[in-house]
């Protein structure tokens, strides 16, 4: 990911499965990530490799419904942090991915959750419906 912020934040799920999406290429980096086990919601795994911080934010599950807890699993991930509040951390648009939005993820609801967090967050987004819908809800314009 190009990006000139140390901390890099993710979406990572409850089953420990992460070799898909943004998570399947942090595994390539540390491959520990790809089946780290069951994971509780609102953990968060940490890995440093080279000048990047990655951040694993525990915040949904593969099953049905995995998605419902996940704002508030984001913000509690996010705060949990050991980053100063102000330090940027880039974060992927969590829930916006093909698992996200085969399983139902609510990419609004997450970037509210992202945007009520107590961090510095910059949201990495890859389509202009998703910069639109981001800029809507950092605007409370939805």
């Amino acid at each position: 990911m190009d990006t000139p912020h140390k901390h890099i934040a993710f979406a990572i799920n409850t089953e420990g499965f992460n070799d898909s999406g943004f998570a399947g290429f942090v595994s390539k980096i540390a491959p520990k990530l790809a089946n780290t086990g069951p994971k509780k919601l609102g953990e968060v795994i940490t890995i440093n490799a080279g000048h990047k911080t990655f951040h694993g934010l525990v915040c949904h599950s593969l099953a049905k419904g995995g998605w419902k807890d996940a704002p508030e699993a984001i913000v509690q991930c996010l705060n949990s942090i050991e980053v100063d509040d102000r330090e940027p951390i880039a974060i992927i648009a969590i829930g916006s991915g093909e698992i996200g939005r085969i399983l139902g993820a609510s990419f609004v609801k997450n970037i509210r959750a992202i945007n009520r967090s107590k961090k510095n967050c910059v949201v990495y987004v890859t389509t202009e419906f998703q910069k639109m819908a981001a800029d809507d809800v950092i605007n409370n314009r939805c």
